[in-house]
């Protein structure tokens, strides 16, 4: 934006005059388009980093020479060697995130201080629907960082300079990746694909074709990955269920069960009531790791968690036991389907089942699920799927 011609020399501007360039002042200051220092702050859990790539490489792409850096959770933060979109992660348990950390407010003001040492252009904040972006928006106000951009349902003053209202019910159902990419969207940052972005690295493919070598397996294509974890309770398909999957898959492909460390007593509890008829890898695993078997295997069978969003950055079709606790989480860009039981209670935004049926997830029988894996099997093996940009190429 051109700024106003100035008066004549000895003439008083008129308040018009001063309006007009103050307004001016203020737009440019408010222009993304100059910021080459941006903090992207997504504090919630893994799968939601993972679906605010999108997003980032929205960010990234729109400035040559763009400087990404995204503060997340801890979980967030174990993302960090798969973003090529992020140049760096730094991880913080906000005390508004749902975490362990005690009320000490000495982490939160050392991080105000480490914000402003960063000399950020611009901030944008995600959040899911049922979030307040307000607290992390005072935060890098205080930090000092002059463009603020978030969704938010309150009038957030001067906490934001570009502020996205929320006015609809649970968003009209929007899907979290789409929300993200509309946000930046409003400050000019558009991308060629929308795809998730996990960047799978050389050793670990290595390391986990070597560890189901050892158990077997010597064919990752063939295998499909059963992942029976979720980090909320409501969103975990019943163990003697999941067992009936995997008996039945298992007599037609190869099953390998993954699981995270704190995830090894269920995991063992579904492979015993099956009859020990797949791959036990609980614990065994690390996130790189994870995602090289996943951007190999077949299909994966799993509960709606962070394995889901992996599965959707490299490719690979998902049969997602999608507990009904929100719309918006879905597989983002493949083939995927969708398995749950209609229920009244539907999208109560819950950790915890509040009438303690489970039933949008109890009431699916397996066979759903084993159909809906087979599906996908068959269909892979007709046509392979195309993978994404960063999935089944190693990372630079």
């Amino acid at each position: 934006m051109n700024a106003p011609a100035r008066p004549p020399e000895g003439r008083v501007p008129s308040l018009g005059e001063n309006a007009q360039r103050q307004e001016a002042t203020a737009a440019s200051a408010l222009d993304w388009s100059g910021a080459s220092n941006v903090l992207c702050v997504r504090l919630d859990n893994l799968g939601d980093v993972l679906m605010t790539t999108p997003a980032l490489r929205a960010l990234k792409l729109s400035r040559p020479g763009r400087r990404i850096t995204l503060l997340c959770s801890g979980a967030g933060a174990l993302l960090a060697p798969h973003l090529p979109s992020v140049d760096e992660v730094i991880a913080y348990e906000a005390p508004w995130v749902k975490n362990h950390r005690g009320p000490d407010p000495g982490p939160d003001l050392a991080m105000i201080e480490r914000l402003r040492a960063g000399r950020y252009d611009a901030a944008a904040i995600f959040t899911v629907y049922s979030q307040s972006a307000l607290p992390a928006a005072l935060m890098c106000m205080l930090a000092g960082i002059p463009r603020i951009l978030a969704h938010s349902r309150e009038n957030p003053y001067r906490l934001l300079t570009h502020w996205i209202k929320d006015d609809a019910p649970m968003d009209g159902g929007r899907h979290e990746a789409r929300r993200q990419l509309d946000l930046v969207a409003s400050v000019g940052a558009r991308a060629p694909t929308e795809t998730l972005e996990f960047a799978v690295q050389p050793r670990d493919r290595r390391a986990v074709q070597e560890k189901l070598a050892r158990r077997g397996v010597r064919d990752l294509g063939s295998c499909i990955v059963v992942h029976a974890g979720a980090s909320a309770p409501s969103r975990r398909y019943p163990p003697e269920l999941f067992a009936q999957v995997v008996r039945q898959l298992a007599a037609t492909a190869p099953v390998v069960l993954t699981g995270g460390s704190g995830e090894r007593a269920l995991v063992e509890h579904v492979d015993t009531l099956s009859g020990h008829r797949a791959i036990n890898t609980a614990g065994e695993l690390s996130l790189g790791e994870l995602g090289a078997l996943l951007a190999e295997a077949a299909v994966l069978v799993s509960n709606n968690s962070g394995p889901v969003h992996i599965a959707a950055a490299v490719g690979t079709p998902v049969a997602d036991l999608y507990a009904l606790t929100n719309p918006q989480h879905a597989p983002w860009g493949i083939e995927h389907r969708l398995l749950s039981h209609d229920v009244p209670c539907k999208y109560c935004y819950r950790s915890v089942c509040p009438e303690g049926h489970h039933a949008c997830l109890a009431g699916v029988e397996p066979e759903r699920a084993v159909r809906a894996a087979q599906e996908l099997l068959d269909m892979r093996r007709r046509m392979p799927l195309p993978a994404s940009p960063t999935s089944r190429r190693a990372a630079a």
